[in-house]
């Protein structure tokens, strides 16, 4: 995905200086080797033990500059145009340095963020931490039409409503990611946070006029160099062919970058590895109608274990939306990760220094069955999307879920049940004198009536709170069956649960 060298036609030489090559070829192989199933907990505690034994010891680390520290943690993957990176970025970005802006698009082709869009915002984060200035661009234009990157076929056009709809949906979670940086991860010690500012290209693209847009940036812009890219080739030869507004869609993202260094001083875009062509594009059109050097960096696109790229395309999308993902479904996402890739993941989406990385891997090599990583891995980024209430909530789903924990079912609200349950069915039934397990796993459409009903409970197969009940006949007790809050969580089998909500108790 993306393009894979640039073109001719601009300046080419080495990735980026050496102490940053150094660092970037580390997190390279750090981040390269295909996804496999974990040993079991004997042949893992092994492997981090023999692991530890051939490694150096640990050296401390200095922060080595903005592009060494991500390079290193990985994040940074490929630093344009290489030559003029080299022999500028690095000074620029040194701290003392007047601060230099950096930018980030996202289309709204969904009204939520994902997964998929942490990391290039896990980079602005990181700029704006360094003193510099970082701006959020939602592309309200651009998503009309459609970034053929990465794509087969074209997307389907989406009405100007809907785009409206979904950008607003992306500026709020946008809004709340920096929010929560601000409040939850940066100290009053930490110095001059960079300032963070949310824009919409549909302000400057829906006001430039065809003409001028056509006479002014688009006669910078080869024809050649947009046709060379491997993504247009690719599409061209298809059967589908590739669309005018498809083809154009890498000269308005150019005019986005033209637009933010003209108006905000910007110098730098910020994108996936797919995005490097759009990046190319807008490198050549400010450079020729400015004079002026800018950059690019990419981050790496974080896959599956298929190794397909996560987002809404592949279907496989775990969204920032509290609506489409709740805090518990995150949380247990970056729980369940694999050994073979959590060490890179804390690298990559906390802000926790390196040092103490490697300090969680090691307690994790004596202990690998407390899945600490993991679990400070999911912590981190859950505070991160959803603030410290939303780390509590999917501290409490897991504990009711998985530890059958009574007291955080009674501190569950209806929106954290079912939010933990939300295929099970819900009923509102009267508390009656006398009634007992039998009764209420009836009126609720639980089990079936007659004998068989009556025997599921008997065999085990209903538990209530997490508490198995064998007695049919056993009356409802207040603070057992029926929880302080007024619910009772009725399992019927391994997986089928129903949210039984109480009336005038």
């Amino acid at each position: 995905r993306g393009e894979p060298r640039p073109v001719p036609s601009l300046p080419r030489g080495k990735m980026a200086a050496p102490a940053l090559r150094q660092r970037c070829g580390r997190a390279a192989a750090l981040w390269g080797g295909p996804l496999r199933a974990p040993p079991s907990l004997p042949l893992r505690r092994r492997a981090h033990q023999k692991q530890q034994q051939q490694q150096p010891p640990r050296r401390a680390r200095s922060a080595g500059g903005l592009l060494a520290a991500q390079c290193e943690r990985g994040l940074f993957q490929e630093v344009f145009p290489a030559q003029s990176a080299e022999e500028q970025l690095p000074g620029l970005l040194e701290p003392g340095r007047p601060p230099l802006t950096a930018y980030c698009g996202f289309d709204p082709t969904a009204d939520s963020l994902h997964v998929g869009h942490l990391l290039p915002i896990m980079g602005l984060l990181h700029f704006q931490r360094a003193g510099h200035n970082v701006i959020a661009v939602v592309g309200g234009a651009t998503a009309r039409l459609g970034d053929p990157s990465g794509r087969e076929r074209a997307r389907e056009a989406p009405s100007a409503e809907r785009v409206r709809e979904q950008a607003r949906g992306l500026r709020a979670g946008l809004e709340r990611l920096f929010g929560n940086h601000r409040e939850l991860f940066w100290g009053s010690g930490g110095g001059r946070l960079g300032q963070a500012e949310l824009l919409d290209n549909a302000c400057w693209l829906g006001r430039e006029p065809l003409l001028d847009f056509l006479g002014g940036a688009g006669g910078r812009l080869r024809m050649g160099t947009l046709l060379s890219r491997q993504s247009c080739q690719a599409r061209l030869r298809s059967p589908e062919g590739m669309s005018l507004a498809e083809f154009l869609y890498p000269a308005l993202q150019a005019y986005d970058f033209l637009h933010l260094h003209r108006h905000h001083g910007c110098r730098i875009q910020l994108g996936g590895a797919d995005q490097m062509g759009n990046i190319m594009s807008g490198y050549e059109l400010v450079t020729k109608m400015t004079g002026t050097d800018v950059f690019g960096i990419t981050v790496p696109l974080i896959t599956s274990t298929t190794g397909d790229k996560l987002g809404k395309t592949a279907g496989n999308a775990v969204w920032l939306n509290r609506d489409k993902t709740s805090p518990f479904e995150l949380y247990q996402f970056f729980v369940r990760q694999q050994d073979n890739v959590v060490e890179k993941y804390l690298k990559l989406f906390t802000f926790l220094p390196l040092e103490e990385i490697d300090h969680i891997m090691e307690m994790h090599a004596k202990e690998p069955e407390k899945w600490g990583p993991q679990k400070r891995l999911a912590a981190e980024v859950t505070k991160l999307v959803h603030g410290r209430e939303g780390l509590e909530s999917a501290k409490r789903c897991t504990k009711a879920l998985y530890y059958s924990s009574v007291e955080a079912l009674e501190a569950m609200s209806d929106q954290e049940l079912q939010e933990l349950f939300r295929q099970a069915p819900s009923a509102e039934l009267m508390l009656e004198p006398g009634m007992n397990v039998l009764d209420m796993c009836r009126k609720a459409n639980a089990i079936p009536d007659g004998p068989s009903g009556y025997q599921k409970i008997t065999d085990g197969g209903v538990s209530i709170n997490g508490i198995r009940v064998t007695n049919p006949e056993t009356v409802l007790i207040l603070g057992q069956h029926i929880l302080k809050n007024g619910v009772s969580l009725l399992r019927i089998g391994k997986k089928n649960y129903y949210i039984i909500k109480w009336l005038q108790l």
